[in-house]
């Protein structure tokens, strides 16, 4: 694969280019970091220059980008999670082994392998989304599916897509001649019927019990086992499935002989399980069990900017073939409406819209629902001050100055629209009121001056 490496002032030893060349990398040298693609950022100072040169380079995180210290003392561990902090995928000392190339060359391809299954049709078209908090979940989900045969525990509020990212933990599953997922909703489980639901039971183990039967346990063995809601396991129940989950061993009700069962596990629930645990209504040792790797989807609240791609892609499934545009209007609604149900609830809102919306031409204000609408033209400013007003309130009470919070707010703004313009400089700038020239030079500024002060 093809990367961009960067130096600030100079190119890094001749022995380091050639190094990376043996492992298998294909590089070149840039001047200032570029905006999209993996790459890598040598540095042998840390200050507020790099820090920001992470941020841009990485698009806070999106893009793959290795600090790789070339300092004479060791990169203290502070230095190292703010680095990671500005957006870095990884961060160490060139020296800090004996092949630091290969291990270069070893991570860009797990991430280039991940990447291309979180841009695949396969994910694109189940769970949309580009903000960076939804790519985030996707490719931690994506990586132990993939490539791990872990279990994992998928928390976020209701609405959030727990069940898809369940239904693509199994089909990500790398495994051979896999069966089926098995989904047992933890709400549903009678406690009186709980040991046959998950056991299953033997013939003759209770009064009604004519036949033999087999429970989740066995019905997932060579598969998923997919257990919704479980936060809501009553504690006796969690004590019971502590062997099952652990030694993928079980015994049926009325039976004496142990069955062994191999599967992977997905546990999900809306509940805060570390709180659960100090209240006593969640035990400990089952969630160690079931929490081998935790992936926590956002609410929609924290990635506004997926709203119109999902709005389009229930747009399409709703209208297929011919499926119409958001004027500017419904655009706007969409996106300064609250959505307490989460992605769950922005389906059943555009599902609405689209049921109202007749003929040609595009969804119009007049498609939204009487009682959906805004209350009043001014309802969304305030909301949006409100947001502005915590924002500035917060950044006043940290200690930022006047200067400090405007310089602050001005660079927030154009790195959120030179990302969601997916660094089109002409687009970005003019969605900011500057010219191309104008947002060049202030980009120049401050990498020149390092600590983003034009």
């Amino acid at each position: 694969m093809e990367i961009w490496h960067w130096f600030p002032g100079r190119q890094p030893e001749a022995a380091i280019l050639a190094a990376l060349t043996q492992a298998g990398l294909r590089h070149y040298a840039c001047e200032s970091p570029p905006l999209h693609g993996p790459g890598i950022v040598f540095f042998d100072e840390i200050n507020d220059r790099l820090f920001n040169l992470l941020r841009e380079a990485s698009c806070r995180g999106v893009e793959r980008v290795i600090a790789i210290g070339l300092l004479p003392a060791r990169i203290k561990s502070a230095a190292i999670w703010s680095l990671l902090g500005a957006g870095a995928s990884d961060v160490f000392a060139w020296d800090h082994s004996s092949n630091a190339a290969h291990e270069v060359a070893a991570r860009f391809e797990r991430w280039e392998k991940v990447d291309e299954i979180v841009r695949s049709p396969l994910v694109k078209a189940n769970l949309a989304g580009q903000s960076w908090a939804w790519i985030r979940a996707l490719r931690q989900l994506v990586e132990v599916a993939h490539f791990t045969a872990s279990s994992v525990l998928l928390t976020g509020e209701s609405g959030t897509g727990k069940e898809l990212f369940a239904q693509l933990f199994h089909t990500l599953d790398s495994r051979k001649n896999k069966r089926d997922v098995v989904v047992c909703d933890c709400t549903t489980i009678v406690p009186e019927l709980s040991g046959s639901e998950f056991f299953g039971h033997e013939r003759g183990a209770f009064t009604g019990a004519v036949s033999a039967r087999d429970g989740a346990f066995a019905l997932a063995d060579g598969g998923t086992l997919f257990l919704d809601e479980v936060g809501e396991l009553p504690l006796n129940l969690q004590a019971e499935l502590l062997r099952v989950v652990q030694e993928r061993s079980y015994k049926r009700v009325g039976g004496n002989s142990w069955h062994k069962t191999n599967f992977r596990l997905v546990c999900a629930t809306n509940r805060n399980l570390n709180e659960e645990q100090i209240h006593g209504r969640f035990r400990c040792d089952f969630y160690y069990r079931i929490a081998s790797w935790t992936c926590h989807l956002p609410p929609l609240c924290e990635r506004r900017e997926d709203i119109p791609v999902l709005a389009k892609h229930f747009i399409n499934q709703l209208c297929p073939g011919s499926p119409p545009d958001l004027d500017d209007a419904v655009h706007e609604y969409l996106l300064t409406r609250d959505y307490i149900g989460n992605v769950r609830d922005l389906k059943q809102l555009v599902t609405r819209i689209v049921q109202h919306h007749v003929g040609p031409g595009p969804i119009t204000a007049g498609d939204i629902p009487p009682n959906e609408r805004p209350r009043g033209s001014n309802e969304s400013n305030d909301r949006r001050e409100q947001s502005l007003e915590l924002a500035v309130r917060s950044a006043v009470a940290s200690g930022l100055s006047l200067r400090d919070v405007e310089r602050s707010a001005g660079e927030l703004a154009e790195r959120i629209v030179i990302e969601e313009e997916q660094g089109n400089l002409q687009r970005a700038a003019a969605r900011l009121g500057l010219t191309d020239r104008a947002l060049q030079m202030r980009r120049a500024a401050r990498r020149q001056n390092g600590n983003g002060k034009p």
